[in-house]
């Protein structure tokens, strides 16, 4: 069933206040201390790879936890939360399920990608991953909001590919890519019906590094609506390097806003990638370009594997980076990403909420 498009709601409520992302679905899943067996449930059990590492799978085998990690992130003020479908394509999943051919001298190029995408058994698993990780995000959505008063919204989360479209990983090849972009495109154009089957208000890419992937992402978006007539808002937010790159594509953030204006975001962004400090800098000048929100959810500072999170930042460490990005007028929606708990989304709530938000620029 189409859904209905809130991007007049939505950009409504990014005039009135700045709105609040979740946190690190990963880091929040470490919380919970499970254990292989755990994450396998009794359906994956006799799996061949080891599937801790995949937290899309939790979904479907520990929806329990998803679900009170969403229902704790609502508590904590999230105003929007993100699906946990970050790897939810057949692409990303053959990693947990099919056996590499690298391990017995072969590779991994378009006809092997080609089998992948013709897998029934993680076509399937895709589109389940996809429709029950949004429902579940939608359950806690509607049930935070109808007890708080205030609606809350569910993004479906697209994340890059553990493939690229942009660089060759043959030194020896470099016109070699191991995937074609219409199979990136239709990996994503399946993950983003189960998504929008399953309940989503908001379409959001995330963590680009590879620019083209991305590209695809849109494109199958764009021609989802188009071939399904519905439509719903889309947030676009990229990884950058310490240099303000994208990591693999190398394009700066005005770059990044220059090749995904055309689609009219309901909001553009920096996620991930750098603590807030580094971060600083670059969305400094997208905020100066981009004539759409802006969104900002760094990470909890660069990795400590001695910190308990595997981050340094602590909430209220948070808390100040965010106030000062606040003050300054370069939000729209902030949360966090690697690193961030509740708690640290909490103080950030707690951190924008006396703060105006960044005035978009009209075009005209």
């Amino acid at each position: 069933m189409p859904q209905a498009d809130p991007t007049e709601e939505l950009q409504r409520a990014l005039s009135e206040r700045i709105l609040v992302l979740d946190g690190a679905m990963g880091t929040t899943i470490r919380g919970y201390g499970l254990s292989e067996a755990e994450a396998r449930g009794e359906r994956y059990a006799d799996n061949d790879k080891d599937l801790l590492n995949n937290g899309d799978i939790l979904s479907i085998t520990r929806p329990d936890v998803i679900g009170d990690i969403h229902k704790r992130f609502y508590e904590a003020g999230s105003d929007i939360c993100e699906t946990n479908t970050f790897s939810a394509t057949g692409i990303a999943q053959s990693e947990f399920f099919v056996e590499d051919p690298r391990e017995h001298g072969g590779r991994k190029d378009p006809e092997f990608f080609q089998k992948i995408l013709e897998n029934n058994f993680l076509n399937d698993l895709a589109w389940e991953m996809n429709v029950e990780s949004s429902r579940l995000c939608r359950k806690w959505a509607d049930d935070i909001g109808t007890d708080t008063g205030r609606k809350r919204y569910v993004a479906g989360a697209i994340g890059p590919l553990t493939v690229s479209l942009t660089n060759s990983p043959d030194a020896n090849d470099p016109g070699f890519r191991v995937v074609t972009f219409d199979q990136v495109l239709a990996a994503y154009k399946h993950q983003i019906r189960g998504l929008i089957e399953g309940g989503c208000d908001i379409l959001m890419v995330e963590t680009i590094f590879d620019s083209l992937n991305a590209k695809a992402a849109v494109v199958a978006i764009q021609e989802v609506y188009d071939e399904d007539k519905t439509r719903l808002p889309v947030i676009v937010s990229a990884a950058v390097g310490l240099g303000g790159e994208t990591m693999i594509s190398a394009q700066k953030v005005e770059a990044l806003w220059n090749a995904f204006a055309h689609t009219k975001p309901l909001a553009i962004g920096l996620n991930c990638s750098l603590g807030p400090d580094l971060m600083r800098p670059h969305l400094e000048e997208l905020s100066a370009c981009a004539a759409a929100a802006i969104s900002c959810y760094p990470n909890a500072g660069l990795p400590n594997p001695l910190a308990p999170t595997g981050f340094d930042l602590e909430p209220k460490h948070m808390y100040d980076y965010m106030a000062e990005f606040a003050q300054a007028g370069l939000l729209n929606l902030a949360g966090g990403c690697c690193g961030n708990t509740p708690e640290h989304v909490a103080a950030i709530a707690q951190a924008v909420a006396r703060f105006a938000p960044r005035e978009v620029p009209v075009v005209r």
